[in-house]
């Protein structure tokens, strides 16, 4: 009988332990798996937060509007077109003339002057809205193969090609560009300003259009020192 009983209580023992054992390895099983799905989950955040990250190179793509590189000098005020006439007459534009338009607003006279004198025109003004609507005015008059429009500053743009140049800008621009005008400008240049002369520098001739003054210069081959 102890025997008996000895076996029994051994056998039970053994159970217990298998039993165990099993329950230990099934609850390691149970917490692997439920780390998975976390790893998981850590794995896609990382991947949706890469996808989700800015293409610089597509934002590049897209510049804004280009801005003014500084305020205009001047507020714009279009010249009358009988105005812009005489300008063109008075320095007798041609079909071979390049006429560049120092603060060209919305482009009336580089437009006129390639319109109704075949000329080729080049307007420079700062402000990208007066750029935009000369361009439209010009596809509009349909000159746009024979004119050209550029965002610039005119003290640092080159206009050494002009074989005119028109102004209508403020005395102490003219004459602040006016050493630039002598030293970029071949001799025989023409130069008309409407409303306002160079200061020293005597205009060729000044006449009277539609209430308005317009003065002439030509560049000469030894601009005088004071002048420069």
């Amino acid at each position: 009988m102890q025997l008996k009983s000895m076996t029994r209580s051994l056998f039970v023992g053994i159970s217990i332990l298998t039993l165990t054992s099993v329950g230990c390895t099934q609850q390691r099983n149970f917490e692997s798996e439920a780390q998975s799905p976390t790893a998981n989950s850590q794995t896609n955040s990382t991947s949706d937060q890469v996808q989700a990250a800015p293409n610089p190179t597509t934002e590049a793509s897209n510049p804004t509007t280009e801005s003014p590189t500084r305020a205009p000098d001047v507020v714009y005020v279009p010249t009358p077109t009988p105005v812009v006439n005489e300008m063109l007459r008075l320095a007798n534009v041609k079909s071979d003339d390049v006429v560049y338009d120092l603060g060209s607003g919305d482009g009336r006279i580089v437009i006129t002057a390639a319109k109704d004198r075949g000329a080729r025109g080049i307007g420079i003004d700062i402000n990208p809205e007066r750029i935009q609507e000369a361009n439209e005015n010009a596809q509009k008059a349909g000159v746009s193969d024979r004119v050209q429009f550029r965002q610039q500053d005119l003290f640092q743009t080159n206009f050494s090609d002009a074989t005119v140049v028109t102004l209508y800008l403020l005395p102490e621009l003219n004459v602040k560009l006016r050493p630039k005008l002598l030293r970029e400008l071949k001799p025989g240049t023409r130069i008309v300003s409407h409303a306002f002369d160079m200061g020293d520098w005597k205009p060729d001739q000044v006449v009277e259009a539609d209430g308005g003054t317009v003065y002439y210069w030509v560049v000469p081959e030894n601009p005088p020192a004071n002048l420069q």
